[in-house]
């Protein structure tokens, strides 16, 4: 195996850990962090902030390094930049968040319970895969109807 996969591999790796460290891939946790009038609790809020931290150190660091210095391929911050706030943007967030309050997975969290076995994580992974396939049919169907729309 090339290096760029065991990296990606080691990387993935250490994420679940990381989440299950931290609980994260328990929903009653997650749930709990999202029940602000009840027993809220924060951790997940540290969790995330220690996360953010580390991916912004790794960034800066990524920054410093020429172009010559970075393997083929590689993703700049900059490639990450926004164009702003669309449709298809703020209805994603609006399911994802949907989703998450109701069963409290998010994808990373429930592909990482997958490991620990039982039922809840694999139904919402396959409804995921599921939706994922969904949205795509629907949006060829939608890029069809442009270019026939476009040529007419």
């Amino acid at each position: 195996m090339n290096r760029p996969l065991w990296i990606a591999l080691g990387s993935g790796t250490l994420f679940g850990l990381g989440l299950a460290t931290s609980e994260m891939i328990n929903p009653a946790k997650v749930l709990a962090f999202l029940d602000v009038a009840g027993r809220w609790d924060p951790s997940l809020a540290l969790v995330m902030a220690a996360a953010l931290l580390f991916m912004g150190l790794a960034w800066r660091l990524q920054a410093r390094r020429t172009a010559s210095e970075r393997p083929a391929g590689h993703v700049t911050a900059a490639q990450f930049a926004s164009p702003g706030l669309d449709a298809p943007l703020v209805s994603g967030a609006v399911l994802f968040g949907i989703g998450w309050g109701l069963v409290g997975y998010c994808p990373g969290p429930a592909v990482a319970s997958l490991g620990l076995g039982g039922l809840k994580p694999l139904v919402f992974v396959l409804s995921m895969l599921a939706g994922m396939q969904l949205y795509r049919a629907w949006d060829q169907r939608q890029a069809r109807r442009r270019l026939a729309d476009a040529s007419v």
